[in-house]
């Protein structure tokens, strides 16, 4: 592949499609104000990581002896 060749994919928040080299500060996203409104996303809890591992069972603390 050729490192200049323009590549054009669709921006996760708003699916514009605009040229991947065109602005790596904001990749995966087509701008700063997209990538802004994903991270208020994750911090208000809409995007969640599956966690599917067993919770363990509650143990209490033991006592020093």
């Amino acid at each position: 592949m050729i490192e200049n060749q323009p590549i054009n994919v669709r921006c996760p928040i708003c699916r514009k499609e605009f040229d991947w080299h065109s602005r790596p500060e904001s990749r995966p996203f087509c701008s700063e104000r997209c990538r802004l409104i994903d991270l208020g996303d994750w911090l208000e809890e809409k995007h969640r990581i599956p966690d599917n591992t067993p919770a363990s069972p509650f143990l209490p603390p033991q006592e020093d002896y």
